[in-house]
């Protein structure tokens, strides 16, 4: 067993035997929200991009995946994945890591410690990776400044729920091109509080275009880059926020985004860049491992003596679980209420 899984294991023995034991503590976590970010939209913001064919850089993504090997009221136990996946041109590669992480608290705590966890290990895995890239021969690599690091979700860095400053740092000292593409933008509203990114997308004729800035970073309130809207595919409906680092900013953002088009054209997520959409497919773990990680975990409980007061745990929370015929949590991951 990995030794980092050693360690997950003898926090989660620890963390379930003091919960059994002393009860849950009310540690009266609130979650807070991505800030609201309203604006008018402006059509002189719109600006065209080239298509771009062949293009001889990198482009690496980042994503994790969350998924609940157990789970009480109060409790869960949870496998998280994250994986990268670099395309250049034909050549795909890819790895990952994995993490076991147990959490005492009610679903509102649980699902803020599971963000933050989530995207402490982006960061870590982004960090290994860049540090691998770096190491590689000049010839194997390329320019260092063709590479794309491209994370999920928004530009935010330092603090609760945000990634590492030091992975800003690292991209920022050796010219990383470093990006953050949203799948789903929530808190990003029109003047009348309507979608922003929706809007956006009958503002212009162009097939292929960028919306710059939509607001322009302030690390004050942790938000490292400017916030752009971008349409990447003439064949695609989808349209995305992306965050641009503060640090790139000063070059034409037009010719910066380019090169993704052509890296958008797969038929599985045409419009999205492939490299996250592969991030994202290689962070899922197979059912055989689900099961695995779930027998060893019984195991280790059951030897620690804490298995049966916490299955009655479960039981108390599972039937609706059960009458739609799922056994393991895992196999029917419920959106609102995994945690």
């Amino acid at each position: 067993m990995d030794k980092s899984i050693e360690v997950d294991f003898a926090e989660m023995e620890h963390k379930l035997k003091f919960y059994i034991d002393k009860g849950r503590i009310a540690l009266g976590s609130q979650v807070k929200e991505e800030p609201l970010i309203t604006v008018k939209p402006d059509a002189s913001l719109m600006r065209p991009l080239k298509k771009v064919t062949t293009y001889m850089g990198s482009f690496i993504a980042i994503d994790c995946s969350t998924r609940t090997l157990k789970r009480a009221n109060n409790w869960g136990i949870y496998l998280m994945r994250a994986s990268y996946a670099s395309v250049r041109e034909r050549t795909v590669d890819w790895s990952y890591s994995e993490r076991i992480c147990t959490v005492v608290g009610d679903s509102h705590v649980r699902r803020s410690y599971l963000q933050d966890f989530r995207i402490e290990l982006e960061s870590q895995v982004a960090l290994q990776m860049l540090k691998e890239q770096l190491s590689k021969p000049y010839h194997v690599h390329g320019d260092v400044r063709s590479m794309y690091l491209l994370l999920d979700g928004g530009g935010y860095f330092g603090g609760e729920r945000k990634f590492r400053v030091s992975l800003y740092e690292e991209c920022e000292k050796n010219g990383v091109r470093l990006l953050a593409i949203s799948k789903n933008s929530p808190s990003m509203h029109d003047e009348k509080g309507r979608d922003l990114v929706a809007t956006t997308y009958t503002m212009t004729s162009h097939p292929i275009w960028v919306y710059y800035p939509v607001r322009k970073a302030d690390k004050d309130r942790s938000l490292y880059g400017d916030i752009a809207i971008v349409k990447l595919c003439a064949e695609s409906q989808h349209v995305f926020r992306c965050d641009i680092m503060d640090y790139l900013t000063q070059q034409d953002i037009a010719e910066l985004l380019s090169p993704l088009t052509s890296v958008c054209e797969d038929p599985r997520c045409i419009g999205y860049p492939i490299s996250l959409y592969l991030a994202h497919e290689f962070s899922a773990p197979s059912n055989s491992m689900l099961f695995s990680y779930y027998d060893k975990i019984e195991d280790k409980l059951n030897e620690v003596g804490l298995l049966e007061a916490l299955r009655r745990e479960e039981r108390s929370c599972s039937f609706a679980d059960e009458i739609h015929g799922v056994k393991h949590a895992f196999e029917w991951e419920w959106k609102d209420d995994q945690y």
